[in-house]
């Protein structure tokens, strides 16, 4: 017998049912989280700024172009060991996927989460000449609240962009500010630092520090150390937390005040120093001892050199008053038939002395390699120096090492604890002359940049090897004899580009590079991008500019004018230009100049300018 079908009218309500059972069962197991996915990233598109953001060895900076939308992108410039990351903390939901998504530009550029509890993600391009984005997954464990997403470099190269960065996925549950930090005191005191510790805030991932109601420090420890203060001076700090969700109410705040300066070598609040040649002639021409201006208040005399690069054993002597010149300083020779006798270059010295001039004995310069790789030739150092120093009278030492005298060893790469044979007898002698001859000892150093500021971005050869091992090799002597360094006044001269803490380039011969240069040794920087090996500013007392007096003294030559915007921006803040710089520095020492010779056959423009602005 044929089977046939329903009704036609059980037919239609049979398909009305389903299509109602279908729809109900469809609203039952439709994911609810779709509907509830957004964007979570906080200022992804980089338009308030770093808002919500940290980046590694202050790599990052908001700029207005190249942007992929908007008014703002990232940029991050990679240095020596620091990658340039940029984090920020999200919270999330546990057993959630999420889609990671940036736009980029630059080279090997990545873009990633950590913490996620399951297998962690980065995508990234090795070139993107435009705009590029970058998309990646990832789901979060059981238990996992929060995840840090990120974009990052590679080491040493050029600054990438980043900008238009989203999470997007289930938000988790709302985080609420961490609580105020309590029990901040201060610890130790120098006289240009104060140490600060605090106890943790629940909730918190991160710390501000504040000085004088302005933020200074991003921490994500209970302590920190703020550098680059005054000495003898008071100072207010407050801490607050700080978390995805914002930061919370500033601590109660406690008070320091500096410890006094160290030695200031009995100098005027505004020193000028000049270097005199004394024992070749080039030509610039000589000149003698009685004859330097009375603007010059320290008088360095160029050059003590060793007998041979490794022996330790230094040795001045006037300039032959008609033999062969040598050359320092790149210049080319001369005679010097005007040239006093030791007897008349002793009582001008003296003469210079009562009038309340510093005359010191500069070791090294351009040819006078010195290198004491043993304790025997820092114990020849240090007799030759001091006979030197007793046998003219001389108030002090100026050290002028350059080329290849200082250099670390593979494997040194803590400035605050040197291992290199030439840099620990170095410091060794230092501190054993300045026993010697106690508080009256002039202690200057005069370090090219190259063995200085190239220590924001490199650190002798480098974690792995290969980079040129004298790079801020002068690092680690600065810093062991800060509290008896007198005069740091490095050559802003003869140098190639270097990188400031804006993480930009900056080029010799204009105001922009001496506010650079300057700004970061009285701010302090990260060695080789390592927050947890920061350079601690210098006091400003301690600080000048080095410069050349005139064109033929050495590339990178300033004109008055550009010095003068230079000191407005360091002592005033005005006249910076496009820098910003990280203080104001009325006590800044003054300047510096390869030399009083040069200033003198330049009709003393450069001493000139000085006593205008100083007030002579």
């Amino acid at each position: 017998m044929e089977r046939t079908g329903p009704p036609a009218r059980f037919t239609g309500l049979l398909a009305a049912l389903s299509a109602v059972l279908l729809a109900v069962g469809l609203a039952a197991t439709a994911p609810s989280a779709a509907a509830a996915d957004s964007d979570l990233a906080r200022n992804g598109g980089f338009e308030a700024g770093l808002d919500g953001w940290s980046c590694t060895g202050g790599s990052g900076a908001a700029v207005s172009t190249p942007v992929h939308s908007g008014t703002s992108a990232l940029r991050a410039t990679p240095a020596g060991s620091d990658n340039a990351k940029c984090s920020q903390s999200v919270t999330v939901k546990p057993d959630s996927t999420y889609t990671l998504s940036a736009w980029v530009q630059g080279s090997y550029v990545y873009v990633g989460a950590d913490g996620t509890g399951t297998t962690d993600v980065s995508t990234w391009t090795q070139s993107a000449a435009g705009w590029q984005q970058l998309t990646t997954t990832f789901k979060t464990g059981p238990s996992t609240t929060s995840v840090a997403v990120y974009t990052h470099g590679w080491y040493g190269t050029p600054a990438y962009y980043a900008d238009d960065l989203t999470l997007v996925g289930p938000g988790g549950d709302p985080v609420a500010l961490p609580a105020t930090p309590t029990g901040l005191k201060t610890g130790t005191t120098t006289a240009s630092s104060v140490v600060l510790s605090w106890t943790g805030s629940t909730g918190a991932t991160g710390y501000n520090v504040y000085q004088g109601g302005t933020k200074v420090l991003s921490v994500t420890g209970t302590s920190a150390t703020v550098t680059g203060l005054a000495a003898s001076t008071a100072y207010s700090f407050q801490v607050a937390a700080a978390n995805s969700a914002g930061e919370s109410a500033k601590s109660a705040a406690v008070s320091a005040t500096t410890t006094a300066g160290g030695p200031g070598g009995g100098l005027p609040a505004h020193a000028l120093v000049g270097y005199l040649h004394s024992s070749f002639a080039n030509g610039s021409g000589y000149t003698r001892m009685a004859d330097v201006p009375d603007s010059w208040d320290v008088i360095d005399l160029a050059f003590g050199e060793p007998t041979s690069v490794t022996s330790g054993d230094i040795r001045f002597s006037l300039c032959p008053g008609g033999g062969t010149s040598r050359s320092s300083e790149a210049e080319s020779g001369g005679e010097c038939p005007n040239v006093e006798s030791v007897a008349e270059f002793k009582a001008a010295i003296k003469a210079k002395q009562a009038a309340g001039k510093k005359v010191l004995i500069s070791i090294g310069g351009q040819n006078g390699q010195v290198q004491l790789s043993t304790t025997a030739a820092r114990d020849t150092f240090v007799s030759s120096v001091g006979k030197i120093i007793d046998e003219y009278g001389l108030d002090g030492l100026d050290i002028d090492f350059e080329g290849h005298s200082l250099s670390l060893n593979t494997g040194d790469t803590d400035f605050r604890n040197p291992t290199t044979p030439v840099i620990v007898n170095l410091i060794s002698a230092v501190k054993t002359l300045k026993a010697k001859y106690g508080d009256r000892f002039v202690l200057t150093m005069a370090p090219e940049t190259f063995f200085v500021q190239l220590g924001y971005q490199y650190y002798g050869s480098g974690p792995w090897g290969g980079q040129d091992p004298r790079a801020g090799a002068y690092l680690p002597v600065i810093h062991a004899l800060r509290d008896d360094l007198t005069l740091l006044h490095v050559q802003d001269y003869n140098s190639g580009s270097i990188m400031g803490l804006d993480n930009q380039y900056h080029s010799m011969g204009g105001a922009d590079f001496h506010i650079a240069m300057t700004d970061m040794l009285l701010a302090g920087f990260p060695v080789a991008g390592d927050q947890t090996k920061v350079f601690p500013g210098l006091r400003p007392d301690q600080v000048s500019i080095g410069l050349p007096a005139s064109t033929q003294a050495g590339n990178g030559y300033t004109t008055p004018a550009e010095v003068t915007k230079a000191l407005n921006c360091l002592t005033k803040k005005t006249d910076c230009g496009s820098y910003a710089t990280h203080g104001t520095w009325p006590g800044l020492r003054g300047l510096m100049t390869w030399s009083i010779n040069w200033d003198r056959f330049n009709n003393g423009e450069f001493s000139k300018n000085f006593d205008a602005y100083f007030g002579g």
